[in-house]
Parts: structure tokens; sequence; C-alpha cells
């Protein structure tokens, strides 16, 4: 049985994690979950599947947690310490990296020097820090295991072929909710407009991250240490059917893709059970059939400039991906929380990119630093803004 601790449990990612484990009870074990501060679901997370470490965001919430809990008495933990305990808890062979944005970074970086496999599901880890956290695996002798349906796709399609036979990658995005709209209409995007995803069902910041494309412009970063390959031999191409996860184009002119219906419980299952496959009966069949008319595009990165500034960002190296990342999560907080608008979010990002000294990512601190000015110069530009329209 397989023993596994839960980086976000709450999260999307994580609840479909912790679908499959129920299924499979046979197979896994949770022996410690992570969250932030839904405490509702979390206790009820708890009490399901008993762990024997928590951890939530802050003390207050820790306390809250064991009232709720009673009488099961895991040991609670909060904040960096307890997601780091969760992450290199003694029993846990896996960790399921799921926490949104820069915030799962220290605990999977302590996960992987504690000798864990990870199921990767936190691509804004790699995309800040992934010369150190590739470096780290490759010290400590552990798996990443991608989750993403993307990458875990583009994994399923080189599982085991030698890296000189792979001419490129070609993930696929959905278009999100915006692809046929013309670029006049942008302006007046809401914010209930861009999370109204047509394909998948996420959390906020993701579903705006796919509305921008950043989330495919992320995903091409994390593709490049990942897998080790430049910038120039990684692809997007639009597939608003989202049958096709991704394809590896091979030397001799061969393309392998992976096919499923969309539904992130065949990349979950497919991480926590490797190398083995799960009996997901309970799934709908492909119908190869009702899905007769694939359709792709080539992405515009006119209309859609953040796919842009990540491929810009991924070709300049050093610190420039942890700046793009860290003023990104900022933008999109402010766009939801209604401080500025959806065409606001490309254009601000350019500038703190602009605005940015880059250097080269010598050190975790380096990126840590990075991600802070970033973070500061975004939320100096969103003050502008209000100010600006007179809030």
């Amino acid at each position: 049985m397989k023993a596994i601790a839960i980086l976000g449990s709450t999260g999307s990612v994580g609840v479909t994690t912790l679908d499959v484990v129920d299924r499979f009870r046979d197979r896994f074990r949770v022996v410690a979950m992570a969250a932030g501060r839904n405490l509702e679901l979390f206790a009820a997370q708890v009490r399901r599947f008993a762990p024997e470490l928590v951890s939530v965001a802050t003390a207050e919430l820790a306390r809250e947690l064991g009232d709720r809990i009673r009488p099961l008495a895991p040991a609670i933990m909060h904040g960096d310490e307890g997601a780091i305990a969760v992450a290199t808890h003694p029993a846990a062979t896996l960790v399921m990296s799921a926490l949104v944005g820069a915030l799962g970074l220290r605990p999977t970086l302590a996960a992987i020097k504690a000798g864990k496999d990870i199921a990767f599901a936190n691509k804004e880890v790699l995309v800040i820090a992934g010369e150190v956290v590739t470096r780290a695996v490759r010290e400590h002798g552990v798996r990443l295991l991608p989750v993403d349906s993307e990458h875990n796709a583009v994994f399923q399609c080189i599982d085991g072929r030698p890296p000189a036979t792979i001419k490129r990658v070609i993930l696929t995005a959905s278009g999100g909710p915006f692809r046929t709209w013309p670029a006049d209409r942008f302006g007046a995007i809401t914010i209930a407009d861009a999370l109204n995803h047509p394909t998948w069902r996420m959390g906020n910041k993701i579903t705006i991250d796919s509305a921008t494309l950043m989330n495919k412009g992320l995903e091409v970063i994390e593709a490049r240490w990942l897998f080790g390959l430049p910038a120039e031999k990684i692809s997007v191409v639009v597939h608003p059917q989202s049958v096709i996860h991704s394809m590896v184009e091979m030397v001799d002119g061969s393309v392998i893709a992976e096919m499923a219906i969309p539904d992130m419980a065949i990349p979950v299952a497919f991480a926590l059970a490797y190398p083995e496959r799960l009996p997901m009966a309970h799934l709908r069949p492909l119908s190869l059939v009702d899905c007769a008319r694939l359709t792709f595009e080539e992405p515009d990165f006119t209309r859609f400039p953040c796919l842009r500034l990540a491929y810009e960002a991924l070709r300049a190296g050093g610190t420039m991906a942890a700046c793009l990342n860290a003023a990104n999560e900022e933008l999109v907080a402010g766009f939801l929380a209604g401080r500025m608008r959806f065409v606001d979010l490309p254009r601000h990002l350019e500038t703190v990119m602009e605005r940015h000294d880059n250097a080269p990512a010598q050190s975790l601190e380096d990126l840590i630093e990075t991600d802070g000015w970033a973070r500061a110069a975004a939320r100096e530009l969103i003050g502008a803004e209000r100010v600006a329209a007179g809030a």
C-alpha cells in the first residue's frame, strides 16, 4: 500500500486525489494533509481519511480544526512549518504537490530533499525555481510525476523513449472562454465571463490563467524543466475539444498523442499508481465516434499576449520566470477583487517584466527576493489603476 501526503487537499486537484484514494483504499492511504482556509471541507476530509498529521494556514484555524474533528486527534500544525512537516512525513512515499502558486515551493523542495517522489500539480514551483528543483531531484534520486493533463500526456508519450528520438512536444490548449471573442470586446470582460471555462472546472486562479492563456505559458516553462527541452522544442496548439491532451513529435516524423475524456481523475490516478494503471471503470469511456471532429488552431499571441510573455521569460532565463509568475499571481488576485480590468493583466505584466533587472537564478534566496519585488511592483500598478479610475 502506498502512503501519500497531500499539499492542497481542498483544491480541485486535492479533491480529485482524495476521490481516487477513496475508490482504491486497498492501494493507497493518506498519512498527512495540508490545506489553507477552507476549514469546513478540510474537516470533512480529515474525518473521512484520518491522517496522522494535518496542517492549515494559521494557528487560529488549527485550534478551530481541532474542535471540529474531535474525537480524532491527529497532530495539527499550521503555516509554512506545517506544510513542510506534511511534505516530509516519515511514512509518506509520494507527495501530491497541489498547492496553488508560490506557496508550494518550500514544502515541495523539502519533500524532494527528504527523498519523496512528487506527483506534481503545482506548476508555479517549476516556473519559479525550475533549475533549483530539478537539481534537487537529480541529487536525491526522486521522481517528478506530472499531474497537469498536458504534461501527464507528454510523460505517457515519451516514457522510456531515448531523448534523442524526440523532436518536440506539442501542448494542447482549450483556448479558454474568449477563444472566439473579437479583440474589441475584451475591454468589457467581467469576472463571471472569465470564470466561465468551456471545458474544465478548476479553481479561480487557474481558471483566469486559462482565460488569458497564461496557464499555457506557465506550462511551457514547466515543460522545459520536466522534459529538459528548450523553448523552440515546445509548441502550443489550441484544441477546443480537449480530447488530445498533448502530443510528441518524433525525429522520424511520427506524432504520438494521448487521448482521454477531459477529467483530471485520469492523470491524477496515473501519477498516484505509476508505473501501474488503475481501472477507472466509473468514468465514461472516450467515444471516438462522438468526438469525430477534432480541430486545431494556432494560438493568437496578439489577443493573448500572456502566452508570448511566458515564452519571453523562458528565453530570458535567470530570475525572469519567477518575476512573471509572482506578478501574474498578484494581477489575477487584483482582477478577481474587481480592482482592475481583464485587459490590464497582460499590460501590467509586461510593464513589471520590463522593469525587472534580470539576473542569474543562483539560489532559492535570489528567486524569493525576485518574487517579493515583482509582487510589490504589480500591487503598485494595481493601485495606480484604481487611482486613475477614481476608485
